[in-house]
């Protein structure tokens, strides 16, 4: 499937749109006050340790205080150093960390000490001294190839560290990969230099801005071109990828038509879309997504599909499309955490096991690390994925002022029965001589219609005049009771 990287840079943001096979698949939206700080490497200063969480909170000159936990935590030869967070740090130790997971709403930023540098091919590990390959490389012989070409560099070239192989390292040849491994030695050289330099708090050093991340890791040799629109990120992207990524450099292309990048290949639309709860199938079907704090739920719906046959290769042909849609969906709204999938029950074991494959199949495209789980006696699929940034709703969306994000609000005679529980309350407590009802336009206008005899009834009831005032700036929940 042949694919494109599309990079729109403007002053406050960097997007890049990963499109595969003409559809949108993956989208990265970095603003200029809120950068991605994963990859980062900080000098940090212990501010408490939680020994019932086995965790500490450490201060990297963030606006919130990070998260350290004991397993993330390792000695030089690159080993756990214990079992109990109080034996590993105490409050006011200062510790070089990395940001594995960026700030998710009102979590800090996820840190470790297992400090790393990264490639085009390789991630270096400096307190480690052994070798990998990334799972995604799946032939055997290419491991082993890679492998021994790690493993006779990291023997040759003792305390630069260990080292593993990226997927973007399959068929790279030796001379390729260890100008490689010198170059992130050089870096972590310089990274240490100033970790030993550093006097206070705060970055050391600082992962590439966005357009230049998604040429070193996001461009394959699937990857026909790369587009981008500015002429400034052009005269960087070039040199960066001839210097590092010499077999993309013919591949970047300086966008200059009149139609904005982003229009022309429909990915405006595709993000409209994607803050969405409901995804429309091409059968006819669709899906429902919510999003909450503990988790994704995803549901199936056959919708107006009704099919050929019979119900069962209906709901079968329902689901397979599904599993293709769900997957996109992940990839495009960056959904992460737990994740439950209700797809329609199926009664044949062969079709629930291929909609699992055709699920499974779909994410092996996806750059994040999942997991799944067989359909449950309830027709469930649970599944984990990996998340390091905020979604496409919370880079995007901020909750509703009016119901808190809830998704709901009262309705204007629920807020009318408050409002005269409100004033029977205020009533009894103080001796006014009128009472005053600030509330929105809705609620005034039911009090003065529907709620009219009510109104009418509690005056009598309390033996003081009720007043009423509407308010433009409240919402239909708010409300207050002034007495005069």
């Amino acid at each position: 499937m042949s694919e494109e990287i599309l990079i729109n840079v403007t002053p406050p943001e960097t997007r890049v749109a990963v499109v595969e096979g003409g559809v949108v698949h993956e989208l990265i939206i970095e603003r200029a006050e809120r950068c991605g700080l994963v990859g980062n490497i900080y000098k940090g200063r212990v501010v408490r340790v939680l020994p019932g969480m086995q965790a500490a909170f450490v201060d990297i000159g963030l606006e919130r205080a990070a998260f350290l936990h004991a397993s993330d935590i390792i000695s030089a030869d690159g080993e756990p150093r214990g079992d109990h967070i109080h034996e590993l740090v105490r409050e006011g130790d200062e510790l070089v960390v990395q940001v594995v997971k960026d700030p998710l709403g009102t979590k800090g930023a996820r840190l470790t000490t297992n400090v790393s540098v990264a490639s085009r091919y390789l991630v270096c590990m400096p307190a480690l001294a052994s070798t990998g390959v990334s799972q995604k490389i799946d032939e055997e012989d290419e491991r082993r190839r890679l492998r021994d070409i790690l493993e006779r560099y990291v023997a040759t070239h003792p305390g630069h560290g260990g080292f593993i192989a990226r997927t973007a390292a399959e068929g790279v040849g030796e001379e390729s990969l260890f100008k490689d491994m010198d170059f992130l030695a050089k870096l972590w050289r310089g990274v240490r230099e100033r970790c030993l330099q550093a006097t206070a708090i705060g970055l050391i050093h600082d992962d590439l801005p966005l357009a230049l991340r998604a040429l070193r890791d996001l461009v394959t040799p699937e990857v026909e071109r790369v587009r981008i629109d500015s002429r400034a990120m052009v005269d960087k992207a070039v040199p960066f990828a001839a210097k590092y990524i010499p077999d993309i450099k013919d591949r970047i292309e300086f966008y200059q038509g009149e139609r904005p990048l982003f229009d022309l290949y429909g990915v405006e639309e595709e993000i409209r879309k994607a803050l969405q709860r409901k995804v429309s199938l091409k059968s006819g079907g669709h899906l429902v997504i919510d999003q909450t704090e503990a988790m994704t739920t995803i549901d199936v719906n056959t919708g107006a599909f009704v099919g050929h046959r019979n119900l069962e290769e209906t709901i079968f042909k329902t689901n397979l499309e599904a599993a293709q849609a769900i997957c996109r969906q992940l990839r495009l709204r960056n959904l992460g955490g737990i994740i439950i999938i209700d797809f329609i029950d199926m009664t044949e074991e062969e079709h629930k096991r291929q909609v699992m494959r055709a699920l499974e199949k779909a994410l092996a495209r996806d750059h994040a690390k999942t997991h799944i789980t067989e359909v449950s006696s309830l027709g469930l699929v649970e599944m984990t994925r990996k998340r390091t940034r905020e979604s496409l709703e919370h880079v995007l969306c901020e909750p509703c002022p009016c119901c808190g994000g809830r998704g709901s609000v009262k309705t204007a005679q629920t807020t009318c029965s408050e409002i005269f529980r409100e004033i029977m309350r205020e009533s009894r407590q103080f001796d006014v001589e009128t009472l005053l009802v600030l509330a929105s336009q809705a609620v005034v206008d039911r009090l003065l219609d529907e709620e009219s005899a009510h109104l009418a009834e509690l005056e009598e009831s309390i033996g003081r005049p009720i007043r009423l005032q509407a308010e433009s700036l409240y919402t239909q929940e708010q409300y207050d009771i002034v007495l005069i």
